[in-house]
């Protein structure tokens, strides 16, 4: 019985464990959706897309460099190829469309994912990728007594430095709090003679790069593949909406919420355990329709 008991306790403190890192990935992504809403009030569906290019970007950086300095290049470029490439998109479409209804951005951001995933599918083909970490995030470690991925470690470590990062850039610096102006009243933001439209550029660019950074964080723990922006997506469109649109640390508790149960339904019912994260999801709307906390919409 006392047996029973310590194989009971490290399986869940070993699932406890690949929820949060699950989850801190959940948040680098949800977390550039969640920017992208409050400052720009733009449903980007694309999203998801970038966050392949990133997880693709990487798989070639990788291949092309090598070793431990091809796995963190792969972690620095591949964000900033998928920040050019929002770059680009915001400059080209995005800015002209910022006054229309949400519907219409909702198609037109639709429209745009089916379009990068023909063009990841012209560049990087069908084919399954994948890459390897370096040597020292080979390997586990015994935690609750089982053993636990050291890249996962690396992933639970990631995601507060993200965290702190973004906050640190949206309540200390200058650029951060202007977009945060924006997002509550851009006319008047324009009113004092600043460039709205740059700042607009810069808060998409942003949160496009944390799908990106997300890609390339995620690369060496799944198959680099067409199609695994469409989960990714949806996962982080209820994140946002179960933490509060626009909110950052509303997104790190709806990630966490998502991730814990996603985790604990394979370990409870592994048949049905995609259905737990979806339920939580339910029953927080029902309790808090506008999110856990506060909306910025």
């Amino acid at each position: 019985m006392e047996a029973a008991h310590a194989v009971t306790f490290a399986a869940l403190g070993s699932h406890l464990l690949v929820g949060l890192s699950r989850a801190m990935i959940l948040f680098i992504v949800s977390s550039g959706l969640s920017f992208v809403l409050g400052v720009l009030r733009v449903p980007n569906v694309a999203h998801g897309s970038l966050y392949m290019i990133g997880a693709f970007s990487a798989y070639t950086v990788f291949t092309a460099v090598g070793g431990q300095t091809g796995f963190w290049l792969a972690l620095v470029l591949a964000p900033l190829v998928v920040a050019a490439v929002s770059f680009v998109a915001e400059r080209s479409l995005f800015c002209r469309l910022y006054e229309r209804e949400h519907l219409m951005l909702l198609l037109f951001t639709f429209a745009l994912m089916l379009i990068l995933d023909d063009l990841v599918k012209i560049i990087w083909g069908a084919d399954y990728r994948s890459i390897m970490a370096p040597d020292y995030f080979k390997g586990s470690v015994n935690i609750f007594g089982s053993s636990f991925p050291k890249y996962n470690l690396f992933l639970l470590a990631a995601g507060p430095v993200v965290a702190v990062g973004l906050w640190l850039f949206t309540n200390r610096t200058k650029i951060g709090k202007i977009a945060r102006a924006a997002a509550v009243d851009r006319e008047m933001v324009g009113a004092v003679g600043i460039n709205v439209s740059w700042v607009f550029a810069f808060a998409f660019v942003l949160g496009c790069f944390l799908a990106g950074l997300g890609g390339a964080l995620v690369a060496p723990t799944v198959s680099i593949t067409l199609g695994m922006d469409h989960d990714i997506i949806i996962e982080a469109f209820l994140i946002v909406t179960i933490g509060g649109l626009g909110n950052m640390w509303g997104a790190m508790v709806g990630s966490l919420i998502f991730g814990i149960t996603q985790s604990f339904g394979v370990l409870l019912w592994p048949q049905f355990a995609i259905v737990f994260p979806y339920a939580a999801v339910v029953i927080v709307l029902l309790a808090r329709p506008t999110g856990l906390l506060k909306s910025v919409w």
